[in-house]
């Protein structure tokens, strides 16, 4: 077995492979690579010159303030997708979360007030949800795509139970000020999804838990063999993106001010979407977490283009599809002899 450490992509022996005609190794890696950036750029390039009030700095800002919280959320969906399975509970854990945050901290229905306790407490949540679909999916042997789906129900259940009758709004004026504020002169949810990035980046290229995760999604089945501890990385990996999602759904309701069950609505379209459409194979082993920051920029920037483009919602949401579809067969075109269901 040997891993390539640009790429992350792992190539195993025991298993030959029919060989692509067309493509090599070196022209497969560079269009996984720099393509979805090649992209990203020339759309700013068209939109440009054809939308005004897009090349402005205001404008700029707002994409990048508009595509944090789906930074956050696509770090953990990367680390699951690169191990070959899919978390489709991002969307209820964001809502589970988000109530269970703004009804500790200072808010309009009771007298909690914990601060940032509340915070820890609701990335906790998050966290449990992470774990849980992680234990169902490796000891039970449950798909994850089936296991994350009946969390995601769950933790819109749990929501909507701690919601009740009244809608919360969020009262503690410290964490309040988190929505319009700054931290070292960026918006403070900018803040937040830099560091996602820079401590995903950090596990999956400078730790063996990086390594064991494209080993993983390389062939499980020979780094099982291998003594890779395959159930016990997967789990931490689904407990790290239940934690992301927990923080998502908190920088979601601070941003609103009040808790909402839907908080998290769109969520999981835009954020596998940016995971697959940034180069991230979904039969995992190849891609990472700068693969999926420049698919999130390139789906915000095509929703903003368009938007100042004058362009109908119908032919904004038709245009994200048709990227999408060509964006996942672009990308798993060169390893098609390897693509597989995913599990």
């Amino acid at each position: 077995m040997s891993t390539t450490e640009v790429t992350g992509e792992v190539t195993t022996s025991a298993e030959p492979r029919p060989p692509v005609r067309g493509t090599g190794p070196g022209v497969r890696r560079v269009l996984s690579t720099a393509g979805p950036l090649a992209a990203l750029l020339g759309l700013c390039a068209v939109f440009a010159a054809l939308a005004p009030g897009f090349a402005t700095a205001s404008n700029a800002a707002a994409i990048v303030e508009q595509a944090a919280i789906p930074v956050v959320l696509a770090m953990g969906a990367t680390l699951v997708v690169l191990v070959g399975g899919v978390d489709l509970s991002i969307e209820g854990v964001m809502a589970a979360s988000g109530l269970t945050f703004v009804l500790l901290a200072a808010n309009s229905v009771n007298g909690n007030d914990l601060g940032l306790l509340a915070v820890l407490i609701a990335l906790g949540v998050g966290l449990v949800f992470g774990v849980v679909n992680g234990v169902l999916h490796v000891v039970a042997r449950v798909p994850s795509f089936l296991v994350t789906l009946g969390t995601w129900f769950v933790g819109l259940g749990v929501a909507t139970v701690l919601f009740g009758t009244t809608t919360p709004q969020l009262t503690d004026p410290s964490l309040g000020a988190w929505a319009g504020g700054h931290w070292f002169g960026l918006p403070v949810v900018v803040v937040f999804a830099l560091a996602a990035v820079a401590v995903t980046v950090l596990l999956c290229k400078g730790t063996r838990l990086g390594m064991h995760t494209y080993a993983i999604g390389g062939d499980e089945a020979t780094s099982r063999l291998a003594g890779v501890p395959v159930g016990r990385t997967k789990i931490i990996l689904f407990a790290v993106a239940g934690l992301l999602s927990g923080l998502g759904g908190v920088l979601a309701t601070i941003r609103l001010g009040v808790g909402d069950v839907s908080v998290g609505s769109g969520s999981l379209f835009l954020t596998l979407s940016a995971v697959v459409v940034g180069g991230t194979l979904l039969s995992g082993g190849r891609g990472g977490p700068l693969h999926s920051l420049v698919g999130v920029l390139l789906l915000v920037v095509l929703g903003n283009g368009l938007l100042l483009s004058g362009a109908s919602p119908y032919l904004q949401q038709g245009a994200q599809g048709l990227i999408i579809v060509v964006a996942v067969i672009a990308t798993g075109w060169p390893a098609r002899s390897r693509l597989r269901v995913v599990k």
